[in-house]
Parts: structure tokens; sequence; C-alpha cells
């Protein structure tokens, strides 16, 4: 089959590379390299004006290299006017004939005289692109002080609710990934790590709501890319952050770079804690609709105490100039300890129940991720690339349930589920960037192994100890092999910008149960289109159309079939029968950049047979069974505006908000569930820049309630103060922030109900939190170390959901 895929996107490189060819017009490309007069660094974030006869034609801002690009230029003769905060103004008289390189264009710093720049522009926050929106973390002065996590609320189209859960667009069907890679460390719960994860190591954060086909099919509403590789050079660099936050939350991370001539090497790690106390969980069950009637409640205090730890190694190789190695590896480990004492009121008709339990669940994860990456690259032109990538990961995720009552009939019991998984990912890119057409192919495998041992102990009273109950044990595997090809043309003309392409996906799935030796098997192939296309209007507006299909693969954790009891009268288990979801997604998207910014865009998406968490209430058990079906239709019309202004030099606002109206159905043991209502957020933040290096910033944000198959959640709301001072100009910065400093805890509660119950849980967060954090920059770098431009990005598994 793979040999089969190779050929085809093979045959398809050559068809279109025949045809891009001969697509040519009198259209051509100008671009140049800023470059510091003093420094001899690149320029980062200049303003690059295109005139001609005294009216502005374009405008583009460098890149984080210094590198700025006009394309489908006409012939004629034109003025470029650079500019930026600090420097000099600049103008340079162009005659266009052909496709010019201007090489390096040097700028002075200004003196006090500010008279003489035309053009000023700090540097950007927020970036439209045609298929996404980019964030700079490096741009916003709070990114010194909060966590990824935090920072996210910040970001165009993403919302934080109050229990943490990172949503895009109102959803948490996505996908993650650390500089275009797939980890371990992000597949089961994200929001630890990003908890964990400071902002300051952050370069900027992509919310891609259109994937081109490149990347994996997964994730129904797109993919938050998280950038935090830098530019460095010849000598070393590095940086040390020590950050405590309370409630108690000590970390501290560090990275060091080093680059002498064609070898460069980056090293990083970091640490951190979580530990809370007192947190106030209840819930709370009615039954309905039934005789005899029933009731349980609730009330416990709980314990958490978090540790994780992750580091890693980089090592980059320029054998020439055509041709580069990179290497990666990523070791990461933690646990969630969480220590709950309940007591449990029970009511069943005229019988009523009474007692205490001690929980205790730990789950841990450790595991590593290796990269290796080889570029080839040709002589007639820089973009044009042959890459091969090559990752693999393994990783462990024991959990331990121990439960012991008192004032109780049932047996104490213990829980041990020990899941491991590993993955291999090999693929191979191509991309040659013709005048007017960019073309892009490739070929990848995916090889996934997952197993599960689970088994269940009781205490017995006969021997003293506990005993394996053989009916709640098993041993669970699950093979998922996908094979893919992808094939896109970008066509870039005036002012028209043209993406389309296809991923031909082939996925053959195979789980055992070893205990009662049967199989479930699961193969299917998937065409997924990807286009959008792009408008540049006058006055630095654009308007941007997009379609795509998703594909949201169950994770081992959805299938996992162990039957998790820490919550009596409450039992979670997997789906070895759960199958992938596909879905469609339009997008209509307005940006204007004359100063500040402006994004406006409209989504619809819909989708059939999707994931739902389904939950029921078994009366003669008087338990609560919760699992996922593929019962679900999903429809979802939406909009998003973003604003970002610089009121002055100093002053900088920005607004953002998501609102959306959800359809929900769904069939549960033969009756139609539905639900609807209105999902999204509302964010605000502003902050100025004082003299002497202090930076003030205030953040606010709002969320509406999520709507479920079954229920709902509350809503939530985030108010934050933050500042910061260098200390020592550049190298030695003190942060600090407070966030909701009214109130110290705050309800998060999810409401559900069936046709025979009602159910309400309510878990009282810490919301009250304070920062503060030391960050010391040390070492001088020159140059730049190079980096693999494609990069292995599996998005294709969902998230779990926990």
């Amino acid at each position: 089959m793979s040999r089969y895929f190779l050929i085809l996107s093979i045959f398809l490189l050559c068809v279109c590379t025949s045809l891009s060819s001969r697509a040519q017009d009198k259209a051509f490309q100008l671009k140049g390299i800023i470059i510091d007069s003093l420094t001899q660094k690149p320029g980062e974030y200049f303003t690059v004006a295109l005139k001609k006869d005294s009216a502005v034609l374009k405008t583009v801002i460098s890149d984080e290299h210094g590198r700025f690009s006009f394309s489908a230029i006409k012939p004629g003769q034109y003025l470029l006017i650079f500019g930026s905060i600090g420097y000099q103004s600049k103008q340079l008289s162009v005659k266009l004939a052909s496709d010019t390189d201007l090489g390096k264009v040097y700028m002075k710093a200004q003196g006090n005289d500010l008279k003489e720049v035309a053009i000023v522009a700090s540097k950007p926050i927020i970036k439209q692109e045609p298929d996404r929106i980019v964030y700079d973390m490096q741009a916003d002065p709070e990114s010194k002080v909060l966590s990824v996590l935090d920072m996210m609320r910040k970001v165009p189209l993403l919302s934080v609710d109050a229990d943490d859960n990172v949503k895009l667009k109102g959803t948490g069907n996505y996908r993650i990934l650390i500089n275009g890679k797939p980890s371990g460390v992000l597949t089961r719960d994200p929001k630890e790590f990003l908890r964990s994860m400071p902002a300051n190591g952050v370069q900027k954060i992509e919310v891609i709501t259109t994937p081109p086909s490149k990347y994996e099919s997964e994730g129904l509403s797109g993919i938050i890319n998280i950038i935090t590789s830098k530019k460095v050079g010849n000598g070393y660099n590095g940086n040390v952050n020590a950050r405590m936050q309370q409630p108690f939350s000590p970390g501290l991370n560090a990275n060091l770079t080093i680059k002498q001539g064609d070898f460069g090497a980056n090293l990083y790690g970091g640490t951190g804690v979580w530990r809370v106390d007192g947190v106030k969980v209840i819930d709370i069950r009615n039954s309905r609709n039934i005789a005899p009637a029933s009731s349980l409640y609730s009330l416990g205090f709980q314990k958490t105490d978090n540790f994780w730890a992750w580091g890693g190694g980089e090592l980059s190789y320029e054998i020439d100039s055509l041709n580069l190695i990179t290497a990666e590896i990523n070791p990461y480990g933690g646990y969630n300890q969480q220590d709950l004492g309940q007591h449990f009121d029970i009511t069943n008709g005229p019988d009523v129940t009474a007692y205490n339990m001690n929980s205790s669940t730990r789950y841990e994860w450790r595991g590593t991720d290796y990269t290796v990456n080889y570029q080839k690259g040709f002589k007639d032109k820089k973009e044009h690339l042959l890459t091969f990538s090559y990752k693999f990961f393994d990783n462990k995720e024991p959990q331990l349930n121990d439960v012991s009552f008192v004032n109780f009939t049932d047996p104490n019991y213990r829980q041990d589920n020990v899941s491991k998984s590993k993955e291999q990912t090999a693929q191979l890119d191509y991309i040659n960037p013709f005048k007017v057409v960019t073309v892009e192919a490739g070929v990848k495998a995916i090889l996934r192994s997952g197993e599960s041992n689970f088994q269940s102990l009781k205490f017995s009273n006969l021997v003293n100890d506990y005993v394996v109950d053989p009916t709640q044990s098993n041993v669970y595997s699950n093979d998922q092999n996908i094979y893919g090809i992808y094939n896109t043309y970008t066509l870039k003309m005036k002012d028209w910008t043209f993406k389309a392409g296809a991923r031909l996906e082939a996925t053959y799935v195979t789980g055992l149960f070893e205990s009662t030796n049967s199989t479930v098997k699961t193969d299917y192939f998937n065409l997924i289109p990807s286009i959008s296309f792009n408008r540049t209007l006058k006055n630095s507006q654009s308007v941007s159309v997009g379609f795509t299909q998703r594909i949201q693969r169950p994770g081992i954790w959805d299938l996992n079939p162990f039957v998790d009891r820490s919550r009596p009268n409450f039992e979670y288990v997997g789906n070895p029968d759960l199958e992938a979801v596909l879905s469609n997604n339009f997008e209509l998207t307005y940006s204007n950049f004359k100063k500040g910014s402006l994004n406006i865009s409209l989504t619809y998406n819909f989708a059939n047979n999707t994931q739902q968490r389904v939950f029921e209430y078994i009366q003669a058990e008087n338990l609560t069974k919760v699992t996922s079906l593929n019962i679900g239709k999903d429809r979802l019309l939406g909009s998003n505006v973003n604003f970002n202004y610089p009121i002055t030099p100093k002053w900088n606002l920005s607004l953002s908000g998501n609102l959306n109206y959800i359809w929900i159905e769904g069939m549960i043991n033969g009756e139609l569930a539905k639900n609807s209502g209105v999902t999204g957020y509302a964010n605000f933040n502003t902050s100025y820049k004082f003299e002497k290096t202090w930076k003030a910033n205030i953040s606010a944000n709002y969320g509406a309630p999520n709507v479920l198959l079954q229920g709902q959640s509350n809503d939530y709301y985030y108010l934050g103060f933050g500042g910061s001072k260098d200390i020592i100009k550049d190298k030695l910065t003190f942060s600090a922030s407070v966030a909701n400093p009214f109130q110290k805890f705050r309800a998060y509660r999810n409401y559900t109900e069936g046709p025979n119950f009602t159910q309400e849980r309510i878990r009282e967060n810490y919301f009250r939190r304070i920062f503060c954090s030391l960050n010391w920059k040390f070492g001088k770098l020159e140059g730049s170390i190079k980096k693999s431009e494609r990069s292995i990005n599996n998005d294709d598994t969902k998230k779990s959901s926990n």
C-alpha cells in the first residue's frame, strides 16, 4: 500500500511541475534582507512600503530574519520606504524589469531627532495569513511572567474556561503541535503541560483554521501550533527563568544555545510543581420519572499534588550550503496525585445510606521523543527543498486508584491500569516555488501501537489482602497504521492568492482483547480537500475564503475498555468500537492592517456520527455510567472578531471575541437527545510602556457556557493586572501579575440530564492567583542556526476527553 502511495505521489509531482512551469505572467518578485548597520543583526518587524506615483500599493513587515518580499509586482518604477521605531527612515528607488533581490538593506539607529521617521511600526502582536492567525508572544510584555496557558486567553480564536480547558472557536476538537511536531507530553491532557510552560520561551502561537493538505487531517476545528525555536548564531547565549505562583507553584526553566561554524546545539529543560489543598467537590444526582425516587449528594475536599519535568537537546549540522541534518531528543515525565475525602448521603425510596470515602488517584506519565530531519536544497532557488523526516516516541501512563470506605458494606478496592503507546513516523516532503505557482507534495506513514493492562483488586477479609477480580481485568492492545499522500498548489498573482490541495489517507486499525481472544478491525480511506482564496484590497485590506474537511480519530484512551471506578456510584469506560468522524468547515475572513489590525470571520461547520460523551443512569445499581459513542450530529455557525490598535507608540489596545450557535443531537438508548445554545468568549487587553523600561498590562475575558449533548457548564470570567521592569536592560527582568484579585475560589459547574436523572458536579477551583518571575539572559550570538524548513506534524488523534 505504501509503495502505491509513493508511486502516485511521484506521478502527481511530475504532472503539477509540468503544469505550473507553464503558468507564466509578466509579474515579478522583489525581496531583500534588512540589517542593523551597527550590530549587523537582522532587522525584525520593520515596515516596508511599496509606493508608486505617490500611492502606497502594498505594505509588508520583515520577519524575524529581517527578510521581506513583494510578489506579483508588475514592471515599472517604484519607491521602497523602510521604517521602524528607533531607526532612521530610508527610501530606495527601484526599477523592476525582472525578479529582483536587493540583498542587504542597512538601517541606521536614529538619534534624538524623531522628525526623520516617515513610517513607524512597533512589533505587531497579531498577523493574519490566508489560512491562520499568528500571535507574537515576544511582542506582548505579559509573556515574561505568565504561562502559555494564561497567554492563550489573549490569542484570537482561543479561550480558556474556568477549569483551564483550552477551546478553539468555542470547541475542544483540535490538535496542539510544538514547532510543527506532535509531542507525547500533549497527547492526553495538554493543560497540565501548558500550565507549566513559561510563555517567555515561546516565540509565537499559530491558530490554523484552514490547515493546508500537508497537515494530517485530524482536528475538527483546526490546529494550534506553538513555535519555540529562536534565531541563534556563532557564539552562545542562554536564558534562566525562575517563577513562583500562589497557590504554591514554583518553577524553573533554562536553555542554552551554542553555534560555531556549521554546528549548532540547543539544550533546554524545566520543572514545576502545582499544589493545592481544600478544593471543594460536590456531586448531586436526582432520579426523575421513575419509582422509587433516588438521590445522591456528596461533599468532599481534594488535595492535588502535580509535578512535571521536561528537557531536550537539538543538534544542527550544515554539511554544505544545500544539505542540512538536524536531530532532537525530548524526555519528559511527571505525576498527578489527587487525594479526596468525601461524605455520601444516598436515598433509594425509603432506604437511606450515609458513609465516608477516602480515595487516592495517582496518574503518571513519562516518555521520550526522538526526531531526525534531512533537508536537501537546490541551487536554482532557496525555497526549492526536499526534506526527509523520521520521528519515534514512546510513553507510559500508569494509573492507580485506591478507594476505602467507612460505614459502608462494599469492600475496599484498588484499580491498576498501565497504558503504553509507541509511534513511528516517516515522511518525505517536496516544495518548488516557481514564479507564480508554488508546488508542494509528500508521502507519509504513521505506525502506532498502544497497550493497556488493567486489573481490579477487591479487599478480602478471608485472606486479609487484595484479590484480583478477573471479571474486571483484561489486556487490550491497539494498532493504528496510517498511510497518506498530499499535493498542494499555491498560485500568487497581483492581488490574488489561491491555495488548493488534497490529501489521501488510508487507515488500518486492529484492536485485540487477550483475555477473550477477540479482535476488532476497522479500515477506511479518506480524500481530504483544502481550498483557500485571498484577495488583497486597497489600504492594507484583504478578504479570504476557505474550505477544508477534517477527521477526528479516537485516541487510545477513548478506545481503552478500562473501567475507571475512582468515584463510587460513577463509572467511566472506553469504547473500542469508536470510529473516525469527518467534519466540513467553511470560513470567510476580512482583514485590515492599515494601522492596527482588524479581523472579522464567519464560520460554519457540520459533522455526522460525531463522538459524544454519554451519561446513563442505571437505577438497579444506583450508578451513572459514562462512555463515548458515535451518535452525534453537530452543526456550528459562528463569528470571530479581533481588533488590535496602537493608540500611541506606547499604548496598545486589543479586543477579541467569538460568538457561536451550536446544534447537537444524537440517539441514546433509542431516544433522541437534542441541545442547542450560544457559546463564545470576549477578551480585552491593554498594555502601556512607561519610561525607563517599565511596562504594565490589564486583561479581562468572559466565556459563555459550553453546550453539550446532555447539558452544559456555567459561564466564567478572568481579570488580570501585570507589569515588568528591566533591572538590567535586555539582561535581567522582574515581572509580576495578579489574576482575579477579588475572589479566592470560583465554582466550575457541569450540569447533565437524561430521561431518568439530573446530575451536577461542582468543583470550586482556586481563582485568585499571584505570579512573579525573574528572567536572566546571557551570552552573545551572531549569524543563525539553520533549521529544517519541514518537519513531522502528526495532528491526527483526538485529545483526551478527560
